[in-house]
């Protein structure tokens, strides 16, 4: 894999959208992810600059662009120079009644 892709899994937690790396593992092996549109279960999936993520964090929907693919688990604000948030400022919320 080239320097500039990583795995879907390691980039979501290292841009701290979760604690820990299974838990990106789990929410992607779910199916509850999109790359570029597409959806994917597989956490090795490799990303990189430019493509968008889209899936569900804390009841609102996610729309996220890869900036960088970074090289560690830095502070949240170097984490936050990894993406660019695509959502409305306050996300968009999800009802209870909606599915996966």
């Amino acid at each position: 894999m080239p320097d500039d892709r990583i795995r879907i899994d390691k980039w979501l937690w290292q841009a701290r959208f979760f604690k820990t790396r299974g838990l990106a593992s789990e929410m992607v092996t779910a199916g509850h992810l999109r790359v570029n549109g597409d959806k994917t279960a597989k956490p090795g999936r490799a990303v990189g600059q430019g493509d968008v993520l889209t899936f569900r964090q804390a009841g609102v929907i996610r729309v996220i662009r890869i900036l960088a693919c970074g090289t560690r688990r830095g502070p949240a604000p170097e984490a936050r120079g990894l993406y660019e948030d695509l959502a409305v400022p306050d996300g968009v919320p999800v009802s209870a009644s909606e599915g996966e």
